[in-house]
């Protein structure tokens, strides 16, 4: 091999480790958070809060998706786990919006790269889109396509009960009998031939704190085995596209301004330019913040870096991850209504800040790949969670093994 595909080699391997690095501890964080939501947080609160859709249920998803992880898939993983809760599926989108572009590390990373301007029009822009998905999908989501999508999720259900090595699509019940008579049993769990005894998860036990961070685990074991896959590809993907095309190579897809256009018109290519190249090229909110830096620089409008940024929900990773949660027509609608609210939210911010004369060309440009590596805050979450997250992994796997499941 020659020295300079050596190099190439080198620097995407590099490029991958650096990006996995700065994601780790976010993508953590969401997906403990979510498993502990999903086992603890009682089905009438979600839908007393969020089980329909107006001003005050958007307001709350949106500080709740505030206070959570910045990571998207770990977003959908929580959305999801709003969704089997019976939240509406617009609070649901809302709520995946605000934790990817509505959180501190974002606030802090824009200011850092791109100054004050980008950070307010991150803002104005996260809000616009949290009601323009509020709007969509309260009219606009068919009915039918979101009992589908409901049916998708209670279908995949029977998976997190314990079968016993059964097929629990011929059972009656929630719980395995498997074979015995349960009416001469006290409890409705099932002991499939074992001494009750000598279980952990026993009915005296299960309001312990262990037994409820148990099943938690399996939740979390659930979902890496669910969409690992995919978070795996998005990072490769992203760690090639960043490391092999240079900054002139993103810039050649925009449009000059000496093209003649009108400005509207010159607006709306790069805001849906901005989304195209979100949905190859994004990863996770630190790498997406550094790339559209450099779009910036290369010449997209103002409106299109903003679309850019807030299309962290439409990557074709993602769109893997929502096809296995809900299916593929339910996906289908979804992906088209958030890139209608995305396009509609970057024309708007554009328009506004444009129109008001707010927007600057003075930032600072940045490397397209920083290093996360050294003592910063990355390196003290990520030595708190790889630990933490391994420890819970296996803790879920073994909770899941004790109950026939196979993931």
């Amino acid at each position: 091999m020659e020295s300079g595909d050596s190099n190439i080699i080198f620097h995407v391997i590099s490029v991958f480790f650096n990006m996995s690095w700065q994601i780790f501890w976010p993508l953590a964080f969401g997906l403990i958070l979510s498993s502990f939501i999903r086992n603890l947080l009682p089905v009438d609160t979600v839908v007393k809060h969020l089980g329909k859709t107006d001003v005050k249920s958007l307001s709350f998803t949106t500080l709740l998706g505030m206070m959570s992880s910045s990571c998207s898939y770990a977003a959908a993983s929580l959305s999801h786990t709003l969704l089997a809760k019976k939240a509406t599926i617009a609070n649901a989108m809302a709520f995946l919006v605000s934790s990817t572009n509505l959180i501190v590390e974002m606030f802090i990373v824009l200011v850092a790269l791109m100054g004050w301007t980008f950070l307010w029009g991150e803002v104005i822009g996260g809000l616009i889109l949290i009601a323009t998905v509020g709007f969509l999908f309260s009219r606009f989501y068919p009915k039918d396509v979101e009992q589908e999508l409901r049916q998708h999720i209670a279908n995949a259900a029977p998976q997190q009960k314990a079968s016993c090595g059964m097929d629990m699509s011929e059972m009656k019940h929630d719980s395995s009998d498997c074979g015995m008579d349960m009416s001469n049993m006290k409890h409705e769990s099932s002991d499939c031939g074992m001494d009750m005894s000598n279980m952990a998860m026993s009915s005296k036990n299960d309001t312990g704190v262990m037994a409820k961070i148990t099943k938690s685990a399996s939740f979390f074991q659930m979902d890496l085995a669910m969409i690992g896959k995919e978070i795996l590809i998005g990072v490769v993907v992203s760690s090639i596209l960043i490391a092999l095309v240079p900054q002139e190579g993103w810039r050649a897809l925009f449009i000059s301004n000496d093209a003649g256009l009108p400005a509207w018109l010159h607006s709306l290519l790069d805001v849906i330019i901005g989304i195209f190249v979100a949905m190859i090229a994004y990863v996770c909110s630190v790498g997406n913040l550094i790339l559209a830096a450099a779009l910036w620089h290369g010449g997209i409008s103002f409106g299109g870096v903003i679309g850019f940024i807030l299309s962290d929900v439409l990557t074709i990773p993602m769109m893997r991850v929502y096809q296995k949660y809900y299916g593929k027509r339910p996906t289908k609608w979804m992906v088209g209504l958030l890139f209608m609210a995305i396009l509609f939210t970057g024309l708007c911010v554009d328009a506004i800040f444009n129109g008001f004369g707010w927007v600057t060309t003075d930032q600072t440009l940045r490397t397209l790949n920083q290093s996360g590596f050294g003592m910063n805050m990355t390196t003290v979450m990520n030595l708190i969670f790889i630990p933490l997250s391994i420890c819970y992994f296996r803790l879920g796997k073994k909770a899941n093994a004790g109950m026939g499941m196979s993931m």
